[in-house]
Protein backbone atom coordinates (compact mmCIF):
# COMPACT_ATOMS: atom_id res chain seq x y z
CA UNK A 1 0.00 0.00 0.00
CA UNK A 2 1.34 3.58 -0.64
CA UNK A 3 1.87 5.56 2.14
CA UNK A 4 -0.84 7.74 3.69
CA UNK A 5 -1.23 11.06 1.73
CA UNK A 6 -1.86 14.43 3.44
CA UNK A 7 -4.15 16.22 1.79
CA UNK A 8 -4.52 20.26 2.00
CA UNK A 9 -7.23 22.31 2.60
CA UNK A 10 -7.57 23.77 -0.98
CA UNK A 11 -11.69 22.91 -2.74
CA UNK A 12 -12.55 21.52 -5.50
CA UNK A 13 -14.97 23.81 -7.72
CA UNK A 14 -16.20 21.47 -10.32
CA UNK A 15 -19.94 21.51 -11.34
CA UNK A 16 -21.75 18.49 -11.18
CA UNK A 17 -25.23 16.40 -11.45
CA UNK A 18 -27.31 13.36 -9.92
CA UNK A 19 -28.33 10.64 -12.04
CA UNK A 20 -31.19 8.94 -11.59
CA UNK A 21 -31.18 5.83 -9.49
CA UNK A 22 -33.37 2.63 -10.54
CA UNK A 23 -34.79 1.16 -7.26
CA UNK A 24 -37.01 -1.61 -6.30
CA UNK A 25 -37.54 -5.78 -7.62
CA UNK A 26 -33.74 -5.77 -9.04
CA UNK A 27 -33.92 -9.76 -8.34
CA UNK A 28 -37.10 -10.28 -9.88
CA UNK A 29 -35.40 -8.67 -13.03
CA UNK A 30 -32.67 -10.36 -12.61
CA UNK A 31 -30.04 -7.80 -12.14
CA UNK A 32 -27.83 -6.97 -9.52
CA UNK A 33 -27.25 -3.54 -8.13
CA UNK A 34 -23.72 -3.50 -8.58
CA UNK A 35 -24.61 -4.16 -12.54
CA UNK A 36 -27.37 -2.11 -12.71
CA UNK A 37 -25.15 0.74 -11.55
CA UNK A 38 -22.41 0.17 -13.71
CA UNK A 39 -24.87 0.40 -16.65
CA UNK A 40 -25.84 3.56 -15.76
CA UNK A 41 -22.50 5.03 -15.22
CA UNK A 42 -21.80 3.75 -18.68
CA UNK A 43 -24.71 5.20 -19.80
CA UNK A 44 -23.71 8.76 -18.27
CA UNK A 45 -20.50 8.68 -19.71
CA UNK A 46 -19.08 12.22 -20.55
CA UNK A 47 -22.15 13.94 -18.82
CA UNK A 48 -22.06 13.07 -15.09
CA UNK A 49 -19.81 15.73 -13.57
CA UNK A 50 -19.97 15.13 -9.97
CA UNK A 51 -18.60 11.72 -7.39
CA UNK A 52 -19.19 8.56 -7.94
CA UNK A 53 -21.38 7.43 -5.03
CA UNK A 54 -25.05 6.64 -5.96
CA UNK A 55 -26.02 5.79 -2.18
CA UNK A 56 -24.51 7.37 1.12
CA UNK A 57 -24.24 5.49 4.41
CA UNK A 58 -24.15 7.75 7.97
CA UNK A 59 -22.64 5.84 10.87
CA UNK A 60 -23.27 8.60 14.01
CA UNK A 61 -21.36 7.83 17.04
CA UNK A 62 -24.04 9.56 19.34
CA UNK A 63 -22.45 11.14 22.14
CA UNK A 64 -18.72 12.03 20.50
CA UNK A 65 -15.69 9.89 20.40
CA UNK A 66 -12.48 10.76 21.33
CA UNK A 67 -10.40 11.66 18.79
CA UNK A 68 -7.43 10.73 20.67
CA UNK A 69 -8.20 7.07 21.09
CA UNK A 70 -9.98 6.70 17.60
CA UNK A 71 -8.38 8.56 14.58
CA UNK A 72 -6.00 10.82 16.21
CA UNK A 73 -3.74 9.12 18.32
CA UNK A 74 -1.40 11.65 20.38
CA UNK A 75 1.69 9.41 21.70
CA UNK A 76 3.61 12.28 22.21
CA UNK A 77 1.77 14.28 24.21
CA UNK A 78 1.76 14.17 28.35
CA UNK A 79 -0.02 11.02 29.70
CA UNK A 80 -3.03 13.59 31.25
CA UNK A 81 -3.72 14.04 27.14
CA UNK A 82 -2.46 10.87 25.35
CA UNK A 83 -4.21 8.34 27.75
CA UNK A 84 -3.40 4.32 28.37
CA UNK A 85 -4.37 3.45 24.53
CA UNK A 86 -1.50 3.34 22.42
CA UNK A 87 -1.64 3.96 18.46
CA UNK A 88 -0.52 1.02 15.84
CA UNK A 89 0.21 0.76 12.55
CA UNK A 90 -2.61 0.33 9.73
CA UNK A 91 -2.39 -1.01 6.30
CA UNK A 92 -1.78 2.57 4.93
CA UNK A 93 2.15 2.95 5.97
CA UNK A 94 2.18 6.31 8.05
CA UNK A 95 -1.15 6.21 8.83
CA UNK A 96 -1.42 5.36 12.61
CA UNK A 97 -4.70 5.01 14.71
CA UNK A 98 -5.64 3.80 18.49
CA UNK A 99 -5.20 0.26 19.46
CA UNK A 100 -8.74 -0.24 20.05
CA UNK A 101 -9.72 -0.20 16.05
CA UNK A 102 -7.19 -3.05 14.52
CA UNK A 103 -9.99 -4.33 12.54
CA UNK A 104 -10.54 -0.97 11.29
CA UNK A 105 -6.54 -0.31 11.13
CA UNK A 106 -6.60 -3.00 8.40
CA UNK A 107 -9.19 -1.21 6.41
CA UNK A 108 -7.52 2.32 6.44
CA UNK A 109 -6.38 2.19 2.74
CA UNK A 110 -10.43 2.43 1.90
CA UNK A 111 -10.42 5.95 3.80
CA UNK A 112 -9.70 9.38 3.82
CA UNK A 113 -9.69 10.51 7.71
CA UNK A 114 -10.50 14.23 8.39
CA UNK A 115 -8.39 15.59 11.06
CA UNK A 116 -9.11 18.94 11.77
CA UNK A 117 -12.85 19.04 12.16
CA UNK A 118 -14.14 21.90 14.22
CA UNK A 119 -17.86 23.37 14.96
CA UNK A 120 -16.39 25.50 18.09
CA UNK A 121 -19.80 24.59 19.74
CA UNK A 122 -19.28 22.17 22.93
CA UNK A 123 -23.01 21.37 23.30
CA UNK A 124 -24.42 18.21 21.80
CA UNK A 125 -27.65 19.73 20.68
CA UNK A 126 -26.34 22.71 18.88
CA UNK A 127 -23.14 21.02 17.39
CA UNK A 128 -25.26 18.39 16.11
CA UNK A 129 -27.65 20.09 14.42
CA UNK A 130 -24.38 22.25 12.80
CA UNK A 131 -22.97 18.94 11.72
CA UNK A 132 -25.97 17.78 10.44
CA UNK A 133 -27.32 20.72 8.27
CA UNK A 134 -24.08 22.82 7.79
CA UNK A 135 -25.85 25.59 9.44
CA UNK A 136 -24.35 27.16 12.95
CA UNK A 137 -27.34 26.77 15.91
CA UNK A 138 -28.63 30.54 16.83
CA UNK A 139 -27.53 30.44 19.77
CA UNK A 140 -24.68 27.85 19.64
CA UNK A 141 -23.22 26.36 22.72
CA UNK A 142 -26.81 25.39 23.76
CA UNK A 143 -28.86 22.07 24.29
CA UNK A 144 -32.05 23.62 23.96
CA UNK A 145 -32.06 23.07 20.56
CA UNK A 146 -35.39 23.05 19.31
CA UNK A 147 -36.71 22.92 15.55
CA UNK A 148 -38.23 25.95 14.20
CA UNK A 149 -36.94 29.30 13.06
CA UNK A 150 -34.17 30.39 12.83
CA UNK A 151 -32.99 26.37 13.41
CA UNK A 152 -35.05 25.00 11.16
CA UNK A 153 -32.56 23.83 8.32
CA UNK A 154 -32.87 20.39 6.88
CA UNK A 155 -30.68 17.66 7.24
CA UNK A 156 -28.68 17.11 4.86
CA UNK A 157 -29.28 13.72 3.10
CA UNK A 158 -33.52 15.59 3.34
CA UNK A 159 -32.25 18.47 1.16
CA UNK A 160 -30.55 15.49 -1.01
CA UNK A 161 -33.67 13.12 -0.61
CA UNK A 162 -35.89 16.48 -2.24
CA UNK A 163 -33.64 16.31 -5.07
CA UNK A 164 -33.90 12.49 -5.55
CA UNK A 165 -37.16 12.26 -5.61
CA UNK A 166 -38.20 15.07 -8.02
CA UNK A 167 -40.07 13.46 -11.14
CA UNK A 168 -38.88 9.85 -9.56
CA UNK A 169 -40.98 7.18 -8.77
CA UNK A 170 -39.97 5.34 -5.23
CA UNK A 171 -40.61 1.88 -5.92
CA UNK A 172 -41.84 1.07 -2.53
CA UNK A 173 -39.00 2.36 -0.66
CA UNK A 174 -38.17 5.35 1.25
CA UNK A 175 -35.38 7.77 -0.13
CA UNK A 176 -34.12 8.26 3.47
CA UNK A 177 -33.92 6.13 6.25
CA UNK A 178 -32.58 6.51 10.45
CA UNK A 179 -32.61 3.97 12.28
CA UNK A 180 -32.49 2.24 14.99
CA UNK A 181 -34.01 5.26 16.53
CA UNK A 182 -33.75 8.82 16.71
CA UNK A 183 -31.22 10.64 18.60
CA UNK A 184 -32.10 12.43 21.80
CA UNK A 185 -30.91 13.82 24.99
CA UNK A 186 -31.07 12.34 28.54
CA UNK A 187 -34.32 14.17 29.29
CA UNK A 188 -35.68 12.26 25.81
CA UNK A 189 -35.66 16.13 23.99
CA UNK A 190 -35.05 15.36 20.00
CA UNK A 191 -32.40 17.94 19.13
CA UNK A 192 -33.48 19.76 15.72
CA UNK A 193 -31.35 19.53 12.45
CA UNK A 194 -32.46 15.22 12.42
CA UNK A 195 -35.42 16.32 10.16
CA UNK A 196 -36.38 17.94 6.96
CA UNK A 197 -37.10 21.19 8.41
CA UNK A 198 -38.34 23.88 6.59
CA UNK A 199 -38.54 21.81 3.68
CA UNK A 200 -41.64 20.10 4.94
CA UNK A 201 -42.57 16.48 6.24
CA UNK A 202 -42.37 15.25 2.76
CA UNK A 203 -38.31 15.05 3.18
CA UNK A 204 -38.33 13.78 6.41
CA UNK A 205 -36.66 10.58 6.84
CA UNK A 206 -38.69 7.37 7.95
CA UNK A 207 -37.71 6.96 11.55
CA UNK A 208 -37.40 2.80 11.81
CA UNK A 209 -37.42 2.61 15.79
CA UNK A 210 -36.20 -1.20 15.88
CA UNK A 211 -33.88 -3.55 17.54
CA UNK A 212 -32.93 -5.92 14.39
CA UNK A 213 -30.81 -8.16 16.93
CA UNK A 214 -33.89 -9.26 18.53
CA UNK A 215 -35.17 -12.71 18.02
CA UNK A 216 -38.14 -11.94 16.75
CA UNK A 217 -37.44 -8.71 14.95
CA UNK A 218 -39.78 -7.72 11.78
CA UNK A 219 -41.58 -4.15 11.07
CA UNK A 220 -44.81 -4.08 11.54
CA UNK A 221 -45.38 -1.34 9.32
CA UNK A 222 -44.44 -3.77 6.08
CA UNK A 223 -47.00 -6.21 6.98
CA UNK A 224 -51.03 -6.14 5.89
CA UNK A 225 -53.42 -7.16 8.88
CA UNK A 226 -54.86 -10.23 8.49
CA UNK A 227 -57.92 -8.97 7.33
CA UNK A 228 -56.21 -6.85 4.51
CA UNK A 229 -55.77 -9.46 1.30
CA UNK A 230 -53.92 -8.08 -1.25
CA UNK A 231 -57.20 -7.55 -3.81
CA UNK A 232 -58.78 -5.42 -0.17
CA UNK A 233 -55.41 -3.53 -0.20
CA UNK A 234 -56.06 -2.83 -4.33
CA UNK A 235 -59.66 -1.94 -3.56
CA UNK A 236 -58.72 1.03 -0.65
CA UNK A 237 -55.88 1.99 -3.59
CA UNK A 238 -58.97 2.74 -5.92
CA UNK A 239 -60.56 4.46 -3.38
CA UNK A 240 -57.92 6.85 -2.56
CA UNK A 241 -57.26 7.64 -6.25
CA UNK A 242 -61.55 8.24 -6.73
CA UNK A 243 -60.99 11.45 -3.38
CA UNK A 244 -58.39 12.85 -5.84
CA UNK A 245 -59.79 16.20 -5.13
CA UNK A 246 -60.07 16.45 -1.39
CA UNK A 247 -57.49 15.75 -0.29
CA UNK A 248 -54.19 17.69 0.55
CA UNK A 249 -51.30 16.92 -1.67
CA UNK A 250 -49.07 16.16 1.33
CA UNK A 251 -51.30 13.46 2.41
CA UNK A 252 -51.94 12.07 -1.07
CA UNK A 253 -48.02 11.57 -1.08
CA UNK A 254 -47.45 10.34 2.24
CA UNK A 255 -50.61 7.86 1.59
CA UNK A 256 -48.95 6.97 -1.76
CA UNK A 257 -45.74 6.08 0.05
CA UNK A 258 -47.41 4.49 2.67
CA UNK A 259 -49.62 2.04 0.25
CA UNK A 260 -46.04 1.55 -1.56
CA UNK A 261 -43.85 0.40 1.49
CA UNK A 262 -46.91 -2.58 2.48
CA UNK A 263 -47.60 -3.53 -1.32
CA UNK A 264 -43.87 -3.90 -2.01
CA UNK A 265 -41.65 -7.55 -1.92
CA UNK A 266 -38.69 -6.21 -2.49
CA UNK A 267 -39.25 -3.51 0.53
CA UNK A 268 -40.01 -6.60 2.89
CA UNK A 269 -37.09 -8.39 1.65
CA UNK A 270 -35.06 -6.04 2.26
CA UNK A 271 -36.11 -6.35 6.14
CA UNK A 272 -35.83 -10.24 6.33
CA UNK A 273 -32.34 -10.50 8.32
CA UNK A 274 -32.78 -14.24 8.38
CA UNK A 275 -31.87 -14.33 4.64
CA UNK A 276 -28.40 -13.30 5.94
CA UNK A 277 -25.91 -16.42 6.32
CA UNK A 278 -25.14 -16.66 9.81
CA UNK A 279 -21.32 -16.26 9.16
CA UNK A 280 -22.21 -12.51 7.96
CA UNK A 281 -24.88 -11.56 10.84
CA UNK A 282 -22.03 -12.55 13.03
CA UNK A 283 -19.35 -11.08 11.10
CA UNK A 284 -21.28 -7.39 11.97
CA UNK A 285 -21.60 -8.27 15.62
CA UNK A 286 -25.16 -9.23 16.94
CA UNK A 287 -25.43 -6.59 19.23
CA UNK A 288 -28.14 -3.97 18.57
CA UNK A 289 -25.37 -1.26 16.55
CA UNK A 290 -23.75 -4.80 14.84
CA UNK A 291 -26.94 -5.87 13.37
CA UNK A 292 -28.88 -2.11 13.00
CA UNK A 293 -25.75 -1.50 10.50
CA UNK A 294 -26.06 -4.72 8.84
CA UNK A 295 -30.09 -3.80 8.26
CA UNK A 296 -28.44 -0.71 6.52
CA UNK A 297 -26.50 -2.46 4.01
CA UNK A 298 -29.69 -4.34 3.36
CA UNK A 299 -31.07 -0.95 2.53
CA UNK A 300 -28.45 0.25 0.28
CA UNK A 301 -28.40 -3.16 -1.59
CA UNK A 302 -32.26 -2.43 -2.18
CA UNK A 303 -32.18 1.01 -3.38
CA UNK A 304 -32.72 3.03 -0.62
CA UNK A 305 -29.49 5.70 -1.26
CA UNK A 306 -29.73 7.51 1.86
CA UNK A 307 -29.10 5.75 5.54
CA UNK A 308 -28.13 6.92 8.63
CA UNK A 309 -27.55 4.74 11.57
CA UNK A 310 -27.89 6.49 15.02
CA UNK A 311 -25.69 4.79 17.73
CA UNK A 312 -27.95 2.94 20.05
CA UNK A 313 -28.85 3.60 23.72
CA UNK A 314 -28.49 0.61 26.08
CA UNK A 315 -31.11 0.28 29.28
CA UNK A 316 -30.86 2.35 31.85
CA UNK A 317 -27.91 4.63 30.61
CA UNK A 318 -30.17 8.20 30.73
CA UNK A 319 -29.32 7.96 34.57
CA UNK A 320 -25.65 8.25 33.85
CA UNK A 321 -23.04 10.05 33.11
CA UNK A 322 -21.15 8.27 29.95
CA UNK A 323 -24.54 7.26 28.01
CA UNK A 324 -23.52 6.58 24.45
CA UNK A 325 -20.34 8.12 23.65
CA UNK A 326 -20.37 10.65 25.92
CA UNK A 327 -17.58 9.66 28.80
CA UNK A 328 -17.75 12.24 31.13
CA UNK A 329 -16.86 9.18 33.55
CA UNK A 330 -15.19 6.18 33.66
CA UNK A 331 -13.61 7.05 30.09
CA UNK A 332 -10.72 3.90 29.40
CA UNK A 333 -13.43 1.52 30.32
CA UNK A 334 -15.88 2.50 28.37
CA UNK A 335 -14.01 2.80 25.61
CA UNK A 336 -12.13 -0.50 26.07
CA UNK A 337 -14.72 -2.66 27.21
CA UNK A 338 -18.11 -1.65 25.40
CA UNK A 339 -17.69 1.25 22.68
CA UNK A 340 -14.63 0.05 20.82
CA UNK A 341 -14.91 -3.27 20.08
CA UNK A 342 -18.87 -3.22 18.47
CA UNK A 343 -17.71 0.32 16.58
CA UNK A 344 -14.58 -1.69 15.21
CA UNK A 345 -16.69 -4.85 15.02
CA UNK A 346 -19.39 -3.23 12.79
CA UNK A 347 -18.08 -0.22 10.63
CA UNK A 348 -14.98 -2.84 9.21
CA UNK A 349 -17.64 -5.78 8.89
CA UNK A 350 -19.39 -2.60 7.00
CA UNK A 351 -16.59 -1.60 4.52
CA UNK A 352 -15.32 -5.38 3.79
CA UNK A 353 -18.79 -6.40 3.49
CA UNK A 354 -19.57 -3.50 0.31
CA UNK A 355 -16.21 -3.90 -0.73
CA UNK A 356 -17.00 -8.02 -1.76
CA UNK A 357 -20.50 -6.97 -2.96
CA UNK A 358 -18.99 -4.38 -5.20
CA UNK A 359 -20.70 -1.60 -3.70
CA UNK A 360 -18.09 0.53 -1.98
CA UNK A 361 -16.81 1.83 -4.79
CA UNK A 362 -20.20 3.89 -4.85
CA UNK A 363 -22.01 3.95 -1.68
CA UNK A 364 -19.90 6.74 0.42
CA UNK A 365 -19.60 5.99 4.08
CA UNK A 366 -19.77 8.33 6.65
CA UNK A 367 -18.08 7.77 10.08
CA UNK A 368 -19.02 10.99 12.17
CA UNK A 369 -20.60 12.31 15.34
CA UNK A 370 -21.65 15.55 16.64
CA UNK A 371 -18.00 16.77 18.45
CA UNK A 372 -15.21 14.83 20.07
CA UNK A 373 -13.59 15.09 23.26
CA UNK A 374 -11.43 17.56 25.61
CA UNK A 375 -8.00 16.61 25.46
CA UNK A 376 -7.82 16.38 29.42
CA UNK A 377 -8.96 14.13 31.33
CA UNK A 378 -11.48 15.40 34.14
CA UNK A 379 -11.73 14.66 37.62
CA UNK A 380 -14.37 11.66 36.79
CA UNK A 381 -11.88 9.81 34.72
CA UNK A 382 -13.91 11.28 31.91
CA UNK A 383 -13.46 13.65 29.15
CA UNK A 384 -16.22 16.29 28.45
CA UNK A 385 -17.42 17.47 25.42
CA UNK A 386 -15.31 19.23 22.98
CA UNK A 387 -16.12 20.88 19.49
CA UNK A 388 -12.50 22.90 18.92
CA UNK A 389 -11.42 19.74 16.89
CA UNK A 390 -12.38 16.09 15.91
CA UNK A 391 -12.11 13.27 13.22
CA UNK A 392 -14.15 11.91 10.58
CA UNK A 393 -13.70 9.38 8.22
CA UNK A 394 -15.05 9.58 4.77
CA UNK A 395 -14.69 5.50 2.57
CA UNK A 396 -15.86 4.56 -0.27
CA UNK A 397 -17.79 6.70 -2.65
CA UNK A 398 -14.76 7.82 -4.93
CA UNK A 399 -12.92 8.69 -2.27
CA UNK A 400 -8.92 8.53 -2.16
CA UNK A 401 -8.57 6.21 0.25
CA UNK A 402 -5.36 5.97 2.68
CA UNK A 403 -4.93 9.82 3.01
CA UNK A 404 -5.12 12.58 5.65
CA UNK A 405 -6.60 15.78 5.43
CA UNK A 406 -5.73 18.17 8.24
CA UNK A 407 -3.42 17.92 11.45
CA UNK A 408 -4.45 19.04 14.77
CA UNK A 409 -2.25 19.95 17.27
CA UNK A 410 -0.11 18.50 19.58
CA UNK A 411 -2.46 17.86 21.99
CA UNK A 412 -5.61 17.40 19.90
CA UNK A 413 -7.43 20.53 21.28
CA UNK A 414 -7.68 23.03 17.76
CA UNK A 415 -6.97 22.16 14.12
CA UNK A 416 -3.17 22.95 12.96
CA UNK A 417 -3.73 22.98 9.68
CA UNK A 418 -6.94 21.81 7.09
CA UNK A 419 -10.09 23.09 9.03
CA UNK A 420 -13.15 21.45 7.77
CA UNK A 421 -16.15 23.22 8.76
CA UNK A 422 -19.33 21.55 8.90
CA UNK A 423 -20.34 23.35 5.63
CA UNK A 424 -17.62 21.90 3.80
CA UNK A 425 -18.08 18.29 4.65
CA UNK A 426 -21.95 18.67 3.60
CA UNK A 427 -20.63 20.01 0.41
CA UNK A 428 -18.61 16.89 0.07
CA UNK A 429 -20.93 14.78 0.50
CA UNK A 430 -23.59 16.58 -1.88
CA UNK A 431 -20.15 16.72 -4.37
CA UNK A 432 -20.06 12.73 -3.83
CA UNK A 433 -23.54 11.67 -4.79
CA UNK A 434 -23.19 13.66 -8.20
CA UNK A 435 -24.87 17.18 -6.96
CA UNK A 436 -23.63 20.78 -6.66
CA UNK A 437 -23.43 22.42 -3.65
CA UNK A 438 -25.38 25.13 -4.90
CA UNK A 439 -27.96 23.18 -6.38
CA UNK A 440 -31.40 24.54 -4.96
CA UNK A 441 -34.27 23.06 -3.08
CA UNK A 442 -36.89 24.86 -1.72
CA UNK A 443 -39.09 24.84 1.76
CA UNK A 444 -42.68 24.53 1.81
CA UNK A 445 -43.18 28.56 0.45
CA UNK A 446 -41.23 27.85 -2.66
CA UNK A 447 -38.14 29.70 -1.29
CA UNK A 448 -34.81 28.43 -2.73
CA UNK A 449 -31.91 27.63 -0.29
CA UNK A 450 -28.51 25.72 -1.43
CA UNK A 451 -27.75 22.14 -0.55
CA UNK A 452 -24.60 23.68 1.13
CA UNK A 453 -22.96 27.22 1.24
CA UNK A 454 -19.58 25.34 1.95
CA UNK A 455 -17.02 24.66 -0.75
CA UNK A 456 -16.09 20.88 -1.57
CA UNK A 457 -12.41 19.31 -0.20
CA UNK A 458 -10.31 18.96 -2.68
CA UNK A 459 -8.20 15.67 -2.94
CA UNK A 460 -10.89 13.79 -1.59
CA UNK A 461 -12.11 12.26 -4.13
Amino acid sequence: MPAARQIGPAVCPGPSRRQALQVGSLGVLGLTLPALWRSQRAAAAGRRAGGRARACLVLLLSGGPSQHDTWDPKPDAPAEVRGPFKPVSSSVPGLRVSELMPRVARLAHHCCVLRAVATDDHSHASSLYYMLTGHPHQPTNTEAARPGPPNDRPHFASALRQLHERGRQSHGLPAFVTLPEIMSGNDFVVPSGQFAGALGHRADPWVLACDPSAADFRVPALGLPEEVSPSRLDGRRSLLASLDHLRAPDFDAQAAKALDLVSSAAARRAFELDREPLKVRERYGRHKLGQSVLLARRLLEAGVPLVQVNWPREPGDRQTNNPLWDTHSNHNARMKDVLMPQMDQSYSALLEDLDARGLLAETLVVWMAEFGRTPRFNGSGGRDHWGGVFSVALAGGGVRGGTVHGASDRIGAYPREGRVRPQELTATIAHALGYQPSAEVHDVEGRPQPLSRGEVIRGVF
